[in-house]
């Protein structure tokens, strides 16, 4: 069908409002010309760091001018993470008057103003980055300070999520609850390890800060959401947002792994129903990831579970009746990783679309994994 390309944001406005795109416009011509569709991935975050990333590129170099305002997510540890734009600044206009979303917005409108004579022609879908690798969750296990399968740590320690938090309190009545938990533990913690992965996420305080915790990533995400369909109006083309599949400790009672990213999600509650309740609304694809994996290629002692977190997040979309589709998390060429993508493709849903990663010597270069590659792009076809 086509071709994903991620469209960077430090690439593209190496200054503020002077926008770059003809590398992009000269690879939609070149895919027009072979007759391919493209999927833009358009990028807000930094390229460098994550799993997969052969490459770097940070966020536009201005945009750290202002870091001393506290743009970035911190822990608790008062460590910043400079690969996404902290939420807590999506409507402070630090940046010569335009706040995070804006800015996000003013590139959108500009991508589409440019790449116009191939939507949707060659360009039919555009997927939003809204944080960390492009996807709506916090930087939770940042790969210099976390190892597999760590729960990760909350990121809500810069001075406009905590002040969110405090406001949050006075409104709500609970002025003793101005802060996020204490005994959460730390990159590498597991959850029997901490006292707020035991039982504290269990108490009213924790549910109370893990549905304001979600809550603002959810309403980022409506946001920033808010602001592609503004910029792309008029245009016929596709939009889609990325949910990541933290699927590390999911069959624990805490699912500790998911909570501190953002995602609600326990033996008790169900997480990701507001995400695609959203996304239905504003008529944006739900992107999962992990579609490939399989329990039994994971350690049991993480309590991984890829399979069920596919097929929990299938019923909501089903439920929901958001349109869903689906990537694999890691390159993979053998046929148990196609075989599992064909059987979540029809499991409960059909899926709108996958995305295969990744297009690189490995897979053109290697003559059985070509031709596995080329049954498996058959056999969805024919689905």
């Amino acid at each position: 069908h086509g071709v994903m390309v991620d469209v960077w944001w430090g690439l593209v406005e190496r200054n503020p409002r002077d926008y770059d795109f003809s590398a992009y416009y000269t690879l939609a011509q070149k895919a027009r010309d072979h007759g391919l569709k493209m999927q833009c991935v358009i990028s807000f975050h930094r390229c460098g760091g994550n799993v997969g990333d052969t490459c770097n590129y940070t966020l536009p170099r201005w945009v750290f001018n202002q870091q001393h305002l506290g743009i970035f997510y911190k822990d608790k540890h008062g460590h910043e993470d400079s690969e996404y734009l902290s939420l807590g600044v999506d409507h402070k206009p630090f940046w010569n008057g335009r706040s995070a979303v804006r800015m996000y917005e003013d590139f959108m409108a500009a991508f589409a103003s440019t790449m116009r004579e191939f939507i949707p022609s060659t360009i039919d879908e555009v997927q939003i980055g809204m944080g960390p690798a492009g996807e709506l969750r916090y930087p939770s296990y940042q790969l210099d300070r976390w190892h597999f399968p760590g729960v990760g740590e909350f990121q809500c320690y810069d001075r406009w999520m905590l002040d969110s938090l405090r406001k949050h309190a006075q409104e709500t009545g609970h002025y003793a609850w101005t802060g996020p938990p204490s005994d959460a533990g730390d990159y590498n913690s597991f959850p029997y390890q901490t006292d707020f992965f035991r039982n504290g996420y269990k108490t009213e305080y924790g549910k109370y800060f893990l549905e304001w915790y979600s809550d603002k990533l959810i309403q980022h995400g409506s946001d920033v959401l808010d602001a592609a369909k503004r910029a792309f109006r008029g245009f016929d083309i596709e939009v889609a947002a990325k949910v990541a599949g933290i699927h590390w400790w999911f069959l624990s009672e805490s699912h500790a792994a998911e909570l501190t990213a953002g995602y609600y999600n326990t033996r008790e509650h169900q997480g990701y129903m507001k995400i695609a309740e959203m996304y239905a609304q504003k008529d944006v694809i739900f992107d999962f990831t992990c579609f490939e994996m399989r329990d039994n290629e994971q350690p049991g002692w993480a309590k991984c579970g890829p399979y069920e977190m596919v097929g929990q997040t299938l019923w909501t979309a089903k439920t929901v009746g958001v349109a869903y589709a689906a990537e694999n998390a890691l390159p993979r060429y053998d046929q148990t990783a196609y075989d599992t993508m064909k059987d979540n493709a029809n499991r409960t849903i059909r899926i709108k679309a996958l995305t295969y990663l990744r297009l690189n010597p490995e897979l053109t270069d290697n003559w059985d994994n070509w031709n596995r590659f080329t049954q498996f792009v058959s056999d969805m076809r024919n689905m």
